[in-house]
């Protein structure tokens, strides 16, 4: 699994619109082969790398794909979200789902890569939202 966190765009403030990731779950020798195979269908090469060593994963994100890369056991409670939305900033969307009375599956969290939470929309379907922020090996 990789070591190192590499994104061609570390930093989503910027974005403008959502990119909305859907999500492929592999074991963890899976990933490269996955992501290869990804990057050949799409025709486009991954543009993040993210060791999750905190929750045992890995994930590469190729095109509107994101390979979660860990044990059985690992990505056992990520499997219930269906994807995961990159924004510029999770907080206009965390407040306009406070306000809808949303369930909250997990409240906001810090990760390697930025900050996030995962809601229930009104029709069910479990959603990561997800912000990013630059690592400090990434601002030089």
């Amino acid at each position: 699994m990789p070591q190192q966190l590499w994104r061609r765009d570390p930093d989503s403030s910027n974005l403008p619109a959502p990119r909305t990731f859907v999500r492929v779950f592999v074991a963890a020798e899976q990933l490269e082969p996955t992501t290869a195979w990804y990057e050949r269908l799409l025709g486009v090469e991954r543009d993040m790398v993210m060791p999750y060593p905190e929750e045992d994963l890995a994930l590469t994100a190729v095109g509107g794909f994101l390979i979660i890369a860990g044990t059985d056991e690992s990505l056992a409670p990520f499997r219930r979200t269906v994807g995961t939305l990159l924004v510029p900033d999770i907080g206009p969307y965390e407040e306009r789902f406070q306000e809808d009375g949303l369930e909250f599956v997990q409240q906001r969290f810090r990760a390697p890569v930025g900050e996030g939470f995962t809601v229930r929309h009104p029709d069910g379907t479990v959603i990561e939202y997800v912000h990013h922020r630059p690592a400090a090996h990434e601002l030089s």
